[in-house]
């Protein structure tokens, strides 16, 4: 692509690089410019513009974008993704419902450093998603790029983006109860973020904080998956909840995560009946770990513990004003 000024008279199916106001009218960048344009630009007393110029190896950046996007998403229905109309050299990808995003990371690293031209932009793996959220946007920065290189970007990032939809359409809740505890407080944040995974909570149910109750209530659950809120913390990988699970004859994978807040989290399973024990934390509608862990089960991706593990790189979240026991002390005077 050759780019930069020229005279007027010789800027026809150029592409206009900045945008110019002239009487009556306005030429935006990216134009086209014809015959007609030449003239408004001459009556305007306009001697010299700066254009873009494709040369026959080069494809326009709409063309380029589109081929981009159909490439990583070679079918939108089966990804559960939208593909917008390429304008400007842009193709935004968005979420055709809820779900977690799956992506190729090593691909489409690879696809950004072909060419600084060809860029893609996305959320972060596994990052839940609502109908219409925005995954990514395809952008070629230029008017044109290199047909070769759009042709290598393809090529290594094809199918490397799609949404992982909800599997599991229903769950059961399960509240153990102390004298003077929370009760059922945190219900409609736990069930709000079932509904905006396609879920419902079907049912909730309030026991004493006894091994031999809880156990009890997950072996009769008859949902997709169970949540187990507890009134006592879990402090333990053998504390009540965990030791229910076993109870109930199901196992626990993992204990514990390495995510802020959050970190009270168990992950198990009852005869093939995802289990997840929620931290405390998990009774306001804020983010936090188990929002990270409960997404992915919903839409059937299985999580290990080394999964959990890897969660504590960026999972670092928001302060909670009311912990009892602040981690930045107050500065004394």
């Amino acid at each position: 692509m050759k780019f930069g000024p020229v005279p007027v008279a010789e800027a026809a199916g150029a592409i206009l690089a900045h945008s110019m106001q002239l009487p009556g009218q306005k030429l935006r960048k990216g134009l086209m410019l014809d015959a007609d344009h030449i003239t408004a630009l001459q009556a305007a007393d306009v001697t010299e513009v700066t254009v873009a110029r494709l040369e026959a190896t080069d494809m326009h950046e709409d063309a380029a974008a589109d081929a981009l996007a159909q490439a990583l998403v070679p079918d939108p229905a089966a990804a559960g993704l939208s593909l917008s109309k390429a304008f400007t050299g842009r193709v935004n990808i968005t979420a055709k419902g809820p779900g977690v995003v799956s992506l190729n990371q090593r691909a489409l690293v690879a696809m950004n450093a072909i060419d600084p031209m060809i860029t893609l932009a996305t959320v972060p793996a596994y990052q839940q998603m609502t109908e219409g959220g925005m995954v990514g946007t395809v952008k070629v920065i230029s008017y044109g790029v290199s047909t070769r290189d759009v042709e290598k970007a393809c090529a290594v990032a094809r199918g490397a983006l799609r949404l992982r939809p909800p599997v599991h359409k229903s769950a059961a809740l399960i509240v153990t109860d102390i004298p003077g505890g929370a009760g059922l407080k945190g219900e409609q944040a736990i069930a709000d973020r079932l509904t905006a995974l396609g879920m419902q909570l079907v049912e909730t149910k309030l026991v004493p904080h006894e091994e031999a109750a809880l156990a009890k209530a997950l072996a009769a659950v008859s949902a997709d998956m169970v949540l187990i809120l507890t009134a006592s913390a879990t402090s333990d990988a053998y504390d009540v909840a965990p030791q229910a699970v076993r109870q109930a004859g199901g196992r626990v994978e993992r204990f514990g995560m390495p995510v802020d807040p959050g970190n009270l989290l168990f992950l198990g399973e009852i005869s093939n009946r995802p289990v997840i024990g929620l931290p405390g934390c998990a009774r306001s509608p804020a983010l936090n770990g188990a929002d990270w862990v409960l997404s992915r089960v919903v839409c059937g991706i299985e999580v290990t513990g080394q999964d959990i593990a890897e969660m504590g790189v960026g999972g670092l979240l928001k302060e909670i004003p009311t912990r009892p026991m602040p981690r930045r002390s107050k500065a004394r005077g």
